[in-house]
């Protein structure tokens, strides 16, 4: 279910995405409304789940996580069983940054974030080692043209 947010609330949203160390009174500033109403703003977008969560973003470059790797995977397995085994496997390699079941050809997509090559093989090789997969391809970021986290609000 959509939530309900005005012009206010996607100011803050947006500064926000963009920087979540602002300080309520320079959010405040931004939205143009005292720091008490801000604060409440806020409060109300985080209870409501707008805001998810805040977090820092790390550089994967810097911390030598540089090869980005899209995993594309099938099944002949769609059993509620295999997927629980499959998804629970998933969550337990610290390398997959994002996991997607899809519509289409391939079941379930994975963004995988490692070192090289080699250290990719060794991800590879734990998650097959965990669950039976029919079919696995790996395509190998050359380089990163857009990436953000900043949703269009």
């Amino acid at each position: 279910m959509e939530e309900k947010f005005d012009d206010t609330d996607r100011v803050l949203l947006r500064a926000l995405q963009a920087d979540g160390t602002l300080s309520l009174e320079s959010l405040a500033g931004r939205a143009d409304i005292s720091t008490n109403t801000c604060w409440r703003r806020v409060k109300r977008l985080e209870e409501t789940g707008l805001i998810a969560r805040r977090v820092a973003l790390l550089d994967a470059e810097k911390l030598g996580l540089g090869q980005t790797i899209f995993v594309a995977i099938r099944t002949n397995d769609h059993s509620a069983g295999w997927l629980k085994r499959f998804a629970d496997a998933v969550r337990m390699i610290p390398e997959v940054v994002e996991f997607y079941r899809m519509a289409g050809e391939v079941d379930y997509l994975l963004k995988v974030q490692a070192r090289s090559v080699h250290d990719y093989d060794r991800v590879y090789k734990d998650l097959i080692a965990r669950v039976n997969i029919s079919d696995v391809s790996a395509t190998f970021a050359m380089e990163c043209m857009k990436n953000t986290t900043e949703l269009p609000v």
